[in-house]
């Protein structure tokens, strides 16, 4: 049996993973689907404010700590890549595989900033125009979506190298939207780099709702097969912006 841990991308809950969740837990896994800190329901101006990309790494270590996982598959979508390269890291061996799910996938020293594109920058800049700390959803999306605290975006990540030995990583690239992806040159990369496993899925970015079956067949380690076909949706989150089922936050 496996332990899922479930991360988010920007703006978004734990009810992104809600169409897979169930997929997971019915093939006999634990599923463990986070809401980060800042993007709770309860949490004030001040918590928005002073989040930042340790904060949000520190979630999911405590839910490690909390709920003694030992052997963890960290899933991060898009921003959630972040999270999860920061927390495997120091993680202290915990973690025994990585899935970056059309997410961004750093280096030493790089942000979700530096790693997009300008388009995406500028995206940010404007949607913290109001607050100055809290990123406004892109508007056309999924109502409970929330405002993204600034400084997770801004953060430089900093890895000690034991990032690298987690015994399995892999990148899930969805090239359905490949005329606006910030992940072209990652999929590059990572299809180069040895360490690295690189699916490709015809779908938008919300690949969990967009084919939630294709997604939990790459995560239970099968291949994504017919299910992989993409639904009318393609979604981007700056164009469009949208186990256990309870939230697993990081308190």
């Amino acid at each position: 049996m496996a332990t899922f841990v479930l991360v988010p991308g920007g703006w978004h809950g734990s009810w992104s993973f809600e169409a897979v969740v169930p997929l997971l837990e019915r093939a006999g896994h634990a599923v463990h689907a986070m809401t980060l800190t800042g993007l709770r329901s309860d949490d004030d101006n001040a918590t928005v404010a002073t989040t930042n990309l340790d904060t949000h790494a520190d979630d999911v270590l405590r839910l490690l700590d909390r709920a003694h996982i030992t052997s963890a598959t960290l899933v991060g979508h898009s921003y959630g890549g972040m999270v999860i390269a920061a927390a495997a890291d120091r993680a202290d061996g915990r973690v025994s595989r990585l899935v970056h799910l059309d997410a961004y996938v750093p280096r030493d020293g790089e942000s979700c900033w530096s790693s997009t594109t300008e388009r995406y920058r500028e995206a940010f800049v404007a949607g913290a125009a109001t607050t100055g700390y809290a990123v406004r959803p892109p508007k056309g999306g999924d109502p409970r979506r929330r405002p993204h605290p600034l400084a997770s975006f801004l953060q430089t990540i900093r890895l000690a190298g034991t990032l690298a030995q987690v015994p399995r990583r892999e990148f899930i690239y969805c090239s359905g939207w490949e005329h606006r992806t910030p992940f072209a040159e990652l999929r590059t990369r990572l299809q180069a780099d040895p360490g690295w496993q690189v699916h490709d899925l015809p779908t938008g970015h919300d690949a969990m709702h967009e084919a939630p079956e294709a997604v939990a067949a790459l995560l239970l380690g099968g291949g994504a097969g017919s299910a992989a076909r993409p639904t009318t949706c393609v979604e981007d989150p700056i164009a469009r912006a949208p186990g256990r089922r309870s939230d697993a936050a990081g308190r």
